[in-house]
């Protein structure tokens, strides 16, 4: 065990991770320069395109170092995005080291300092590694004592490299082989081996990547799932070199794999721990959660005949990714459906990206909404609704809660006033601020995340030039006084445009939506009234004017009776129309629900 060093890289999204990842490959010799491909570990086309990690993946690089002795080094590449924040602390408590990668142009930001402190808590050791100072516009000096006020690491002993170019990488490998302590852990005890990721194989089933805590085990032993208690026996064991490896063991410090049969990744959650049938550990390893999905929004095929390739495709998707929820919901503007619950927005995002791409689907995606308790006023039972159509009548709620987020905001002093605008916009509630370096301030708020979801990240970005990063994480629910707002079209409720908002903005939004409506729903051969109503009342009206034709084109000269009679039958069509008339709504109507932009 003295030889293995096992270790993960954290980094703020884009700034080098798995670049640096595809340098060390390289120089290990653990891929040849012939099947070189950049972000070898980015498995994924939305990986590489949107320059994210999105699913974690481990690697095992045999590396001489210069002491002449050949080490084991086992890289875990995690998630970079704040919507991944659990898969990230479990593959940190599967290491001893954590190499912390910043960019010489940008510096420290709000998810290295959000990774930092979850290394910190995890107790590893940290490296820190300023990167891409191959860059015109790189101040590694600058970036160096940001670091060493941050860390209390010497300035001059921060690795300088670039990952593009390999420049210095050999010295990152001979300080983790230095400074990363070797794997405790007693091979000979029962055996622990906790999950940090999966991911599905049509012929293997579920494959678990593990880190042996304790113990050994052979392919022959029979398996228990310590938090889900299933039993099973390994199809087979190995490393990932960066492809799989069967071995005919893994013992205490090692990480691997457990290709377990099994069919669906709810069975093997992230988190959980492996033990033997036979002699069973006395306790889980500490630290098991079940993933919980923050934002939920309901996803419909616009064709009725896809709707079982839609739900083919979720349960697809759901095989890979355990933290992807959802059910069946109908909707009377859309058809069949289902509500899908997600980590965060980004989550969402990439969800709806893979099954568009992937799986080739035309969808409609309604306006993300979260999640409420609702507190009813005979009985004080406490209902969890995820949908605005599921909010019972205002007569019978005695109050309705809300998530609140802690919210950190990390950004150069500069724009401080305009983040404040914003945060005031959106209903937050400063709590404090720092100053971890200089020129940079970092704020803490609590915010509802209703507020959050919808274009925040955009508008921050945006007042901040791209300068500004976050990162959020769950406090409480609160009451707070909300509404239904809902939009009638021709008379009829269209519950897919329905949300939950503030009483003082209902009416403000209502009004916006109204207005946006009126402009993207195409006339008819009748008036269409739009209509926004909140509280029981209507708060809003337009009306799409009907297309008319000019009936009195063919009628010249003659008596104004003529006229008459004939834009009276031309009235009565219309009536008849409107009675039986049914409006489409364009799919850019769903969206204008999430635009509406801030006035």
């Amino acid at each position: 065990m003295d030889h293995i060093r096992n270790f993960c890289i954290i980094a703020h999204v884009d700034h080098g991770k798995s670049t640096l990842a595809d340098r060390m490959l390289q120089l290990t010799g653990t891929i040849s320069d012939r099947n070189m491909t950049e972000q070898v570990l980015d498995s994924m086309d939305l990986e590489r395109e949107k320059g994210v990690t999105i699913k974690a993946s481990a690697v095992r690089m045999s590396y001489t170092a210069s002491d002449g002795k050949t080490y084991e080094l086992n890289l875990i590449d995690t998630p970079g995005h704040v919507d991944f924040n659990y898969e990230v602390s479990r593959a940190l408590e599967a290491c001893e080291g954590a190499l912390l990668v910043v960019d010489a142009t940008q510096g420290v930001e709000a998810q290295t300092l959000a990774n930092l402190y979850l290394a910190l808590e995890a107790d590893l050791t940290i490296l820190p590694v300023i990167n891409k100072i191959d860059l015109a516009s790189a101040q590694p000096d600058e970036v160096a004592e940001e670091l060493n006020s941050l860390l209390g690491i010497a300035a001059e002993d921060i690795p300088r490299i670039s990952a593009k170019e390999g420049v210095n990488i050999d010295k990152v490998l001979e300080s983790i082989v230095k400074q990363v302590p070797p794997p405790k852990g007693n091979p000979e005890a029962p055996l622990r081996a906790m999950i940090f990721d999966s991911h599905y194989d049509a012929y293997k089933g579920v494959v678990a990547y593990v880190r042996i805590v304790e113990g050994k085990i052979r392919p022959t032993d029979m398996l228990r799932l310590m938090a889900s208690g299933v039993d099973l026996k390994p199809v087979e064991i190995g490393y990932f070199s960066p492809g799989m490896r069967p071995v005919e063991f893994l013992e205490a410090g090692d990480v691997g794999y457990i290709a377990t049969g099994l069919k669906t990744v709810r069975e093997c959650r992230v988190g959980d721990t492996f033990t033997l049938v036979a002699n069973p550990a006395a306790e889980a390893l500490p630290g098991y959660l079940q993933a919980k999905p923050m934002v939920f929004a309901g996803i419909y095929p616009t064709e009725g005949e896809d709707y079982p390739a839609l739900r083919d495709a979720l349960e697809k998707l759901q095989l890979n990714d355990a933290s992807l929820n959802f059910q069946p919901e109908t909707s009377q503007a859309l058809n069949f459906g289902f509500r899908c619950g997600f980590l965060g927005l980004f989550h969402m995002e990439i969800i709806q990206e893979r099954l568009e791409r992937e799986y080739d689907l035309d969808i409609i995606v309604t306006a993300p909404s979260v999640e409420y308790e609702v507190v009813m006023n005979n009985t004080n039972e406490v209902i969890l609704i995820d949908s605005p159509a599921q909010l019972p009548d205002e007569g019978l709620i005695l109050e309705v809660r809300e998530p609140w987020m802690q919210l950190q905001i990390f950004s150069p002093t500069d724009y401080f006033g305009t983040i404040m605008d914003l945060a005031s916009k959106r209903r937050a509630v400063f709590r404090s601020q720092e100053h971890p370096a200089p020129k940079r301030v970092q704020l803490t708020f609590e915010i509802p995340l209703s507020e959050m979801i919808v274009d925040f990240f955009d508008d921050l970005k945006s007042r901040t030039r791209g300068y500004a990063s976050m990162d959020y994480f769950f406090v409480e629910y609160r009451a707070s006084n909300l509404v239904k707002l809902e939009v009638l079209v021709n008379n009829e409720p269209v519950d897919a445009l329905a949300a939950i908002v503030h009483r003082d903005d209902a009416y403000h939004k209502g009004q916006r939506l109204v207005t946006k409506l009126k402009e993207i729903i195409p006339r008819q051969m009748f008036d269409v009234p739009i209509q926004a109503s909140a509280a029981g009342r209507i708060i809003s009206r337009a009306n799409v004017k009907a297309m008319r034709k000019d009936v009195l084109a063919k009628c010249y000269g003659g008596d104004i009776t003529r006229k008459k009679k004939l834009l009276e039958k031309q009235k009565k069509g219309k009536r008849r129309m409107k009675m039986v008339g049914m409006v489409e709504i364009p799919q850019e109507a769903f969206f204008a629900v999430l635009r509406l932009e801030e006035e």
